[in-house]
Protein backbone atom coordinates (compact mmCIF):
# COMPACT_ATOMS: atom_id res chain seq x y z
CA UNK A 1 0.00 0.00 0.00
CA UNK A 2 2.91 2.32 0.73
CA UNK A 3 3.95 2.08 -2.92
CA UNK A 4 0.46 3.02 -4.05
CA UNK A 5 0.48 6.08 -1.78
CA UNK A 6 3.80 7.10 -3.29
CA UNK A 7 2.27 6.66 -6.73
CA UNK A 8 -0.59 8.93 -5.73
CA UNK A 9 1.88 11.70 -5.04
CA UNK A 10 2.83 11.81 -8.71
CA UNK A 11 1.53 14.69 -10.77
CA UNK A 12 -1.71 14.11 -12.73
CA UNK A 13 -2.52 10.83 -10.94
CA UNK A 14 -5.94 12.16 -9.92
CA UNK A 15 -6.56 14.10 -13.15
CA UNK A 16 -7.94 10.97 -14.84
CA UNK A 17 -9.87 7.89 -13.77
CA UNK A 18 -7.48 5.24 -12.45
CA UNK A 19 -8.13 1.50 -12.48
CA UNK A 20 -6.03 -1.03 -10.61
CA UNK A 21 -5.68 -4.26 -12.63
CA UNK A 22 -5.10 -7.30 -10.46
CA UNK A 23 -2.98 -9.09 -13.05
CA UNK A 24 -1.39 -8.20 -16.39
CA UNK A 25 -2.66 -5.65 -18.90
CA UNK A 26 -2.56 -6.99 -22.46
CA UNK A 27 -2.43 -4.32 -25.17
CA UNK A 28 -4.04 -5.68 -28.33
CA UNK A 29 -6.92 -8.12 -28.96
CA UNK A 30 -5.55 -9.74 -32.09
CA UNK A 31 -4.58 -13.44 -32.22
CA UNK A 32 -1.46 -12.76 -30.09
CA UNK A 33 -3.40 -11.01 -27.34
CA UNK A 34 -6.17 -13.62 -27.38
CA UNK A 35 -3.66 -16.48 -27.17
CA UNK A 36 -1.94 -14.87 -24.17
CA UNK A 37 -5.27 -14.19 -22.43
CA UNK A 38 -6.38 -17.79 -22.98
CA UNK A 39 -3.15 -19.20 -21.52
CA UNK A 40 -3.42 -16.85 -18.52
CA UNK A 41 -7.01 -18.00 -17.99
CA UNK A 42 -5.76 -21.59 -17.88
CA UNK A 43 -3.18 -20.54 -15.27
CA UNK A 44 -5.89 -18.91 -13.16
CA UNK A 45 -4.40 -15.42 -13.59
CA UNK A 46 -6.84 -12.48 -14.04
CA UNK A 47 -6.08 -9.97 -16.82
CA UNK A 48 -7.32 -6.95 -18.72
CA UNK A 49 -7.20 -6.72 -22.54
CA UNK A 50 -7.17 -3.24 -24.10
CA UNK A 51 -8.11 -2.87 -27.79
CA UNK A 52 -8.22 0.36 -29.79
CA UNK A 53 -10.78 -0.98 -32.31
CA UNK A 54 -14.36 -2.05 -31.65
CA UNK A 55 -13.77 -5.77 -32.26
CA UNK A 56 -11.22 -8.53 -31.79
CA UNK A 57 -8.70 -9.19 -34.58
CA UNK A 58 -9.40 -5.82 -36.23
CA UNK A 59 -6.65 -6.33 -38.80
CA UNK A 60 -8.40 -9.47 -40.04
CA UNK A 61 -11.91 -8.07 -39.78
CA UNK A 62 -11.35 -4.59 -41.23
CA UNK A 63 -8.05 -4.43 -43.10
CA UNK A 64 -7.86 -7.54 -45.24
CA UNK A 65 -9.15 -8.36 -48.72
CA UNK A 66 -12.17 -10.58 -49.30
CA UNK A 67 -10.43 -13.50 -51.00
CA UNK A 68 -7.79 -13.90 -48.28
CA UNK A 69 -7.10 -17.39 -46.93
CA UNK A 70 -4.46 -18.54 -44.48
CA UNK A 71 -1.28 -19.12 -46.46
CA UNK A 72 -0.18 -22.00 -44.24
CA UNK A 73 -2.03 -25.21 -43.28
CA UNK A 74 -4.40 -24.73 -40.36
CA UNK A 75 -2.37 -26.87 -37.92
CA UNK A 76 0.40 -24.23 -38.08
CA UNK A 77 -2.04 -21.36 -37.44
CA UNK A 78 -4.15 -22.57 -34.54
CA UNK A 79 -3.90 -20.86 -31.15
CA UNK A 80 -3.00 -22.72 -27.92
CA UNK A 81 -5.50 -25.09 -26.29
CA UNK A 82 -8.10 -25.20 -29.11
CA UNK A 83 -7.49 -26.50 -32.67
CA UNK A 84 -9.47 -25.48 -35.73
CA UNK A 85 -12.72 -27.40 -36.32
CA UNK A 86 -12.13 -30.62 -38.23
CA UNK A 87 -14.55 -29.61 -40.98
CA UNK A 88 -12.51 -26.48 -41.81
CA UNK A 89 -10.44 -26.81 -45.00
CA UNK A 90 -6.65 -27.07 -44.85
CA UNK A 91 -6.40 -23.35 -45.69
CA UNK A 92 -9.27 -21.64 -43.84
CA UNK A 93 -10.84 -18.53 -45.35
CA UNK A 94 -10.76 -15.11 -43.74
CA UNK A 95 -14.37 -15.59 -42.58
CA UNK A 96 -13.61 -19.00 -41.07
CA UNK A 97 -10.53 -17.69 -39.25
CA UNK A 98 -12.53 -14.83 -37.73
CA UNK A 99 -15.24 -17.32 -36.64
CA UNK A 100 -12.52 -19.42 -35.00
CA UNK A 101 -11.11 -16.40 -33.13
CA UNK A 102 -14.54 -15.26 -31.92
CA UNK A 103 -15.35 -18.77 -30.70
CA UNK A 104 -11.91 -18.89 -29.02
CA UNK A 105 -12.52 -15.61 -27.17
CA UNK A 106 -15.97 -16.77 -26.07
CA UNK A 107 -14.67 -20.12 -24.82
CA UNK A 108 -12.02 -18.49 -22.60
CA UNK A 109 -14.33 -15.63 -21.58
CA UNK A 110 -12.02 -12.99 -23.02
CA UNK A 111 -13.88 -9.67 -22.98
CA UNK A 112 -11.57 -6.86 -24.10
CA UNK A 113 -12.11 -3.19 -23.29
CA UNK A 114 -12.84 -1.98 -26.83
CA UNK A 115 -12.21 1.52 -28.23
CA UNK A 116 -9.42 2.03 -25.70
CA UNK A 117 -6.45 3.55 -27.54
CA UNK A 118 -3.26 3.40 -25.51
CA UNK A 119 -1.55 6.80 -25.52
CA UNK A 120 1.40 5.87 -23.34
CA UNK A 121 2.73 3.15 -21.09
CA UNK A 122 5.64 3.56 -18.74
CA UNK A 123 7.15 1.82 -15.77
CA UNK A 124 6.97 3.79 -12.53
CA UNK A 125 10.25 3.12 -10.70
CA UNK A 126 8.90 4.46 -7.41
CA UNK A 127 5.91 2.16 -7.16
CA UNK A 128 7.28 -0.73 -9.22
CA UNK A 129 4.13 -0.66 -11.36
CA UNK A 130 3.18 0.03 -14.97
CA UNK A 131 1.03 3.05 -15.79
CA UNK A 132 -0.97 2.63 -19.01
CA UNK A 133 -2.87 5.70 -20.19
CA UNK A 134 -5.72 5.31 -22.67
CA UNK A 135 -8.19 7.54 -24.48
CA UNK A 136 -11.61 6.44 -25.67
CA UNK A 137 -14.21 8.48 -27.54
CA UNK A 138 -17.93 7.92 -27.22
CA UNK A 139 -19.69 10.37 -29.54
CA UNK A 140 -18.49 13.80 -28.47
CA UNK A 141 -17.30 12.53 -25.07
CA UNK A 142 -13.58 11.90 -24.59
CA UNK A 143 -12.67 9.61 -21.71
CA UNK A 144 -9.18 9.23 -20.28
CA UNK A 145 -8.28 6.27 -18.10
CA UNK A 146 -5.05 5.18 -16.45
CA UNK A 147 -4.61 1.48 -15.78
CA UNK A 148 -2.15 0.52 -13.03
CA UNK A 149 -0.68 -2.97 -13.24
CA UNK A 150 2.29 -5.08 -12.31
CA UNK A 151 2.74 -6.80 -15.68
CA UNK A 152 2.42 -5.36 -19.20
CA UNK A 153 2.04 -7.60 -22.26
CA UNK A 154 2.62 -5.87 -25.61
CA UNK A 155 0.46 -7.72 -28.17
CA UNK A 156 0.00 -5.02 -30.82
CA UNK A 157 2.07 -7.09 -33.25
CA UNK A 158 4.10 -6.54 -36.38
CA UNK A 159 1.23 -5.16 -38.47
CA UNK A 160 -0.18 -2.32 -36.36
CA UNK A 161 0.36 0.52 -38.86
CA UNK A 162 0.42 0.76 -42.67
CA UNK A 163 3.72 1.61 -44.32
CA UNK A 164 3.14 4.50 -46.75
CA UNK A 165 6.10 4.95 -49.11
CA UNK A 166 7.43 8.37 -50.09
CA UNK A 167 7.51 8.45 -53.89
CA UNK A 168 8.03 11.61 -55.90
CA UNK A 169 4.78 12.93 -57.34
CA UNK A 170 2.53 10.38 -55.60
CA UNK A 171 0.61 13.14 -53.83
CA UNK A 172 -0.19 14.84 -57.15
CA UNK A 173 -1.35 11.65 -58.88
CA UNK A 174 -4.91 12.22 -60.15
CA UNK A 175 -6.15 8.63 -59.95
CA UNK A 176 -7.22 6.51 -56.98
CA UNK A 177 -4.55 5.63 -54.40
CA UNK A 178 -5.25 3.06 -51.68
CA UNK A 179 -3.18 0.97 -49.33
CA UNK A 180 -3.68 -2.80 -49.39
CA UNK A 181 -5.36 -2.51 -45.97
CA UNK A 182 -8.28 -0.72 -47.69
CA UNK A 183 -8.48 -3.10 -50.67
CA UNK A 184 -11.44 -5.48 -50.53
CA UNK A 185 -12.00 -6.72 -54.07
CA UNK A 186 -10.94 -6.07 -57.64
CA UNK A 187 -14.57 -5.35 -58.56
CA UNK A 188 -14.04 -1.59 -58.14
CA UNK A 189 -11.10 -1.71 -60.57
CA UNK A 190 -12.76 -3.62 -63.39
CA UNK A 191 -11.39 -2.45 -66.75
CA UNK A 192 -8.77 -0.19 -65.13
CA UNK A 193 -5.00 -0.13 -65.39
CA UNK A 194 -3.72 -0.62 -61.84
CA UNK A 195 -0.18 -0.26 -60.53
CA UNK A 196 0.45 -2.58 -57.57
CA UNK A 197 3.46 -1.39 -55.56
CA UNK A 198 4.97 -4.39 -53.78
CA UNK A 199 5.55 -8.04 -54.64
CA UNK A 200 5.11 -9.87 -51.34
CA UNK A 201 2.25 -12.26 -50.66
CA UNK A 202 -0.26 -9.37 -50.58
CA UNK A 203 1.05 -7.75 -53.77
CA UNK A 204 0.97 -11.05 -55.66
CA UNK A 205 -2.49 -11.99 -54.44
CA UNK A 206 -4.01 -8.55 -55.10
CA UNK A 207 -2.55 -8.63 -58.61
CA UNK A 208 -4.17 -12.03 -59.14
CA UNK A 209 -7.48 -10.76 -57.76
CA UNK A 210 -7.36 -7.74 -60.10
CA UNK A 211 -6.80 -10.08 -63.03
CA UNK A 212 -9.78 -12.17 -62.02
CA UNK A 213 -11.92 -9.00 -62.09
CA UNK A 214 -10.77 -8.03 -65.60
CA UNK A 215 -8.41 -5.27 -64.49
CA UNK A 216 -4.91 -4.83 -65.96
CA UNK A 217 -2.35 -4.92 -63.12
CA UNK A 218 1.32 -3.98 -63.34
CA UNK A 219 3.29 -5.15 -60.31
CA UNK A 220 6.35 -3.22 -59.13
CA UNK A 221 9.27 -5.50 -58.22
CA UNK A 222 12.12 -3.36 -56.89
CA UNK A 223 14.23 -6.07 -55.27
CA UNK A 224 14.79 -9.81 -55.31
CA UNK A 225 12.06 -12.11 -54.07
CA UNK A 226 11.68 -15.81 -53.27
CA UNK A 227 8.61 -17.38 -54.86
CA UNK A 228 7.80 -20.93 -53.78
CA UNK A 229 4.86 -23.15 -54.74
CA UNK A 230 2.32 -23.34 -51.92
CA UNK A 231 2.31 -27.11 -52.33
CA UNK A 232 4.74 -29.66 -53.77
CA UNK A 233 3.22 -32.94 -54.98
CA UNK A 234 0.10 -32.24 -52.92
CA UNK A 235 1.99 -31.50 -49.69
CA UNK A 236 2.37 -28.07 -48.11
CA UNK A 237 5.79 -26.57 -48.89
CA UNK A 238 5.95 -25.12 -45.38
CA UNK A 239 5.03 -28.43 -43.79
CA UNK A 240 7.68 -30.18 -45.88
CA UNK A 241 10.31 -27.64 -44.80
CA UNK A 242 9.38 -28.10 -41.11
CA UNK A 243 9.67 -31.87 -41.53
CA UNK A 244 13.07 -31.68 -43.25
CA UNK A 245 14.44 -29.30 -40.60
CA UNK A 246 14.06 -32.05 -38.01
CA UNK A 247 16.77 -34.05 -39.76
CA UNK A 248 18.77 -31.67 -41.95
CA UNK A 249 20.64 -28.36 -41.49
CA UNK A 250 18.88 -25.19 -42.60
CA UNK A 251 21.24 -24.49 -45.53
CA UNK A 252 20.53 -27.92 -47.01
CA UNK A 253 16.75 -27.56 -46.58
CA UNK A 254 17.01 -24.18 -48.36
CA UNK A 255 18.75 -25.87 -51.31
CA UNK A 256 16.10 -28.61 -51.44
CA UNK A 257 13.32 -25.99 -51.36
CA UNK A 258 14.89 -24.07 -54.25
CA UNK A 259 15.36 -27.24 -56.32
CA UNK A 260 11.71 -28.16 -55.77
CA UNK A 261 10.64 -24.59 -56.62
CA UNK A 262 12.63 -24.71 -59.87
CA UNK A 263 11.11 -28.11 -60.67
CA UNK A 264 7.53 -26.91 -60.10
CA UNK A 265 7.71 -23.25 -61.17
CA UNK A 266 10.65 -23.24 -63.58
CA UNK A 267 13.05 -20.34 -64.04
CA UNK A 268 11.20 -17.29 -62.72
CA UNK A 269 14.08 -14.88 -63.35
CA UNK A 270 13.04 -14.53 -67.00
CA UNK A 271 9.76 -12.97 -65.79
CA UNK A 272 11.57 -10.27 -63.83
CA UNK A 273 11.51 -12.14 -60.50
CA UNK A 274 15.12 -12.43 -59.38
CA UNK A 275 15.83 -14.66 -56.40
CA UNK A 276 17.93 -13.40 -53.44
CA UNK A 277 21.35 -14.97 -52.90
CA UNK A 278 20.28 -16.01 -49.38
CA UNK A 279 17.99 -19.02 -49.14
CA UNK A 280 14.26 -18.53 -48.32
CA UNK A 281 14.34 -20.02 -44.81
CA UNK A 282 17.56 -18.29 -43.78
CA UNK A 283 16.23 -14.98 -45.11
CA UNK A 284 13.04 -15.45 -43.10
CA UNK A 285 14.97 -16.25 -39.92
CA UNK A 286 17.52 -13.43 -40.23
CA UNK A 287 15.55 -10.62 -41.91
CA UNK A 288 11.95 -11.65 -41.30
CA UNK A 289 11.28 -11.53 -45.04
CA UNK A 290 8.60 -14.09 -45.88
CA UNK A 291 8.84 -15.99 -49.18
CA UNK A 292 5.87 -15.65 -51.52
CA UNK A 293 3.74 -18.80 -51.67
CA UNK A 294 2.30 -18.86 -55.17
CA UNK A 295 -1.42 -19.57 -55.50
CA UNK A 296 -1.84 -18.68 -59.18
CA UNK A 297 -0.21 -15.28 -59.75
CA UNK A 298 2.82 -16.78 -61.49
CA UNK A 299 0.63 -18.32 -64.18
CA UNK A 300 -0.85 -14.85 -64.86
CA UNK A 301 2.67 -13.39 -65.02
CA UNK A 302 3.69 -16.02 -67.57
CA UNK A 303 0.63 -15.27 -69.69
CA UNK A 304 1.27 -11.51 -69.51
CA UNK A 305 -1.99 -10.77 -67.64
CA UNK A 306 0.16 -9.45 -64.79
CA UNK A 307 3.00 -7.25 -65.99
CA UNK A 308 6.16 -7.14 -63.86
CA UNK A 309 7.85 -3.73 -63.85
CA UNK A 310 10.95 -2.36 -62.08
CA UNK A 311 11.08 0.39 -59.43
CA UNK A 312 9.29 3.75 -59.67
CA UNK A 313 11.11 6.98 -60.39
CA UNK A 314 8.18 9.39 -60.14
CA UNK A 315 4.47 9.92 -60.77
CA UNK A 316 3.19 12.51 -63.25
CA UNK A 317 -0.57 13.15 -63.23
CA UNK A 318 -2.01 9.99 -64.82
CA UNK A 319 1.22 8.17 -65.53
CA UNK A 320 4.17 6.66 -63.72
CA UNK A 321 7.80 6.83 -64.82
CA UNK A 322 9.88 3.77 -63.98
CA UNK A 323 13.60 3.65 -63.16
CA UNK A 324 14.32 2.17 -66.61
CA UNK A 325 12.75 5.23 -68.28
CA UNK A 326 9.55 3.45 -69.31
CA UNK A 327 6.29 5.37 -68.76
CA UNK A 328 2.94 3.71 -68.00
CA UNK A 329 -0.54 5.21 -68.18
CA UNK A 330 -2.40 4.07 -65.06
CA UNK A 331 -5.80 4.70 -63.50
CA UNK A 332 -5.14 3.62 -59.92
CA UNK A 333 -2.39 2.69 -57.45
CA UNK A 334 -2.57 -0.04 -54.80
CA UNK A 335 0.20 0.19 -52.20
CA UNK A 336 1.04 -3.35 -51.05
CA UNK A 337 3.93 -1.91 -49.08
CA UNK A 338 3.35 -3.73 -45.83
CA UNK A 339 2.95 -2.83 -42.19
CA UNK A 340 5.07 -1.98 -39.18
CA UNK A 341 5.00 -2.04 -35.40
CA UNK A 342 3.64 1.04 -33.60
CA UNK A 343 5.21 0.26 -30.21
CA UNK A 344 7.67 3.22 -30.23
CA UNK A 345 4.73 5.65 -30.50
CA UNK A 346 3.30 4.70 -27.08
CA UNK A 347 5.69 2.54 -25.03
CA UNK A 348 8.12 4.70 -23.07
CA UNK A 349 10.91 2.17 -22.76
CA UNK A 350 14.28 1.76 -24.44
CA UNK A 351 15.91 -1.40 -23.10
CA UNK A 352 13.71 -4.22 -24.38
CA UNK A 353 12.27 -2.77 -27.60
CA UNK A 354 14.39 -1.20 -30.34
CA UNK A 355 13.47 1.91 -32.31
CA UNK A 356 11.86 -0.18 -35.06
CA UNK A 357 9.29 -1.49 -32.57
CA UNK A 358 10.67 -5.03 -32.26
CA UNK A 359 12.33 -6.68 -29.25
CA UNK A 360 16.11 -6.30 -29.37
CA UNK A 361 16.74 -9.93 -28.46
CA UNK A 362 16.37 -12.37 -31.38
CA UNK A 363 14.02 -15.34 -31.40
CA UNK A 364 13.46 -17.28 -29.16
CA UNK A 365 14.50 -14.77 -26.44
CA UNK A 366 12.40 -11.76 -27.40
CA UNK A 367 9.33 -12.52 -25.30
CA UNK A 368 10.47 -11.30 -21.87
CA UNK A 369 11.93 -7.96 -20.77
CA UNK A 370 12.56 -6.46 -17.36
CA UNK A 371 10.14 -5.21 -14.69
CA UNK A 372 7.20 -7.33 -15.83
CA UNK A 373 7.33 -6.35 -19.53
CA UNK A 374 6.50 -8.99 -22.15
CA UNK A 375 6.09 -9.10 -25.94
CA UNK A 376 3.97 -11.52 -27.96
CA UNK A 377 3.66 -11.76 -31.73
CA UNK A 378 6.97 -10.14 -32.70
CA UNK A 379 8.88 -13.28 -33.69
CA UNK A 380 8.37 -12.84 -37.48
CA UNK A 381 7.20 -16.44 -37.37
CA UNK A 382 3.48 -15.93 -37.80
CA UNK A 383 0.76 -17.38 -35.63
CA UNK A 384 2.83 -20.35 -34.45
CA UNK A 385 5.49 -17.96 -33.12
CA UNK A 386 2.84 -15.89 -31.32
CA UNK A 387 1.36 -19.03 -29.75
CA UNK A 388 4.77 -20.11 -28.52
CA UNK A 389 5.31 -16.69 -26.90
CA UNK A 390 1.85 -16.74 -25.31
CA UNK A 391 2.46 -20.07 -23.59
CA UNK A 392 5.82 -18.93 -22.18
CA UNK A 393 4.44 -15.61 -20.93
CA UNK A 394 1.46 -17.19 -19.20
CA UNK A 395 3.65 -19.82 -17.53
CA UNK A 396 6.11 -17.16 -16.36
CA UNK A 397 3.44 -14.90 -14.86
CA UNK A 398 1.42 -17.87 -13.61
CA UNK A 399 4.37 -19.23 -11.63
CA UNK A 400 4.77 -15.95 -9.71
CA UNK A 401 1.01 -15.57 -9.31
CA UNK A 402 0.56 -19.04 -7.82
CA UNK A 403 3.49 -18.68 -5.43
CA UNK A 404 2.21 -15.35 -4.10
CA UNK A 405 -1.39 -16.58 -3.87
CA UNK A 406 -0.18 -19.60 -1.92
CA UNK A 407 1.77 -17.36 0.50
CA UNK A 408 -1.28 -15.11 1.00
CA UNK A 409 -3.43 -18.14 1.82
CA UNK A 410 -0.83 -19.36 4.31
CA UNK A 411 -0.69 -15.94 5.98
CA UNK A 412 -4.49 -15.77 6.12
CA UNK A 413 -4.71 -19.26 7.66
CA UNK A 414 -2.03 -18.42 10.26
CA UNK A 415 -3.83 -15.20 11.17
CA UNK A 416 -7.13 -17.08 11.47
CA UNK A 417 -5.54 -19.60 13.84
CA UNK A 418 -4.08 -16.82 16.01
CA UNK A 419 -7.49 -15.16 16.19
CA UNK A 420 -9.12 -18.44 17.30
CA UNK A 421 -6.47 -18.98 19.96
CA UNK A 422 -7.44 -15.65 21.57
CA UNK A 423 -10.86 -16.99 22.56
Amino acid sequence: MENLFRLADHEDFFSRRCIWVNGPVIVGAGPSGLATAACLREQGVPFMVLERADCIASLWQKRTYDRLKLHLPKQFCQLPKIPFPEDFPEYPTKKQFIEYLESYAKHFEINPQFNECVQSARYDETSGLWRVKTVSTNGSTRNEVEYICRWLVVATGENAECVMPEIEGLGEFKGDIIHACDYKSGENFRGKKVLVVGCGNSGMELSLDLCNHQASPSMVVRSSVHVLPREVFGKSTFELAVLLLRWLPLWLVDKIMLILAWFVLGNIAKYGLKRPSTGPLKLKNTKGKTPVLDIGALEKIRSGDIKVVPGIKRFNNGEVELVNGEKLDIDAVVLATGYRSNVPSWLQEGEFFSKNGYPKMPFPHGWKGNAGLYAVGFTKRGLSGASSDAVKIAQDIGKVWKEETKQKKQRTTACHRRCISQF
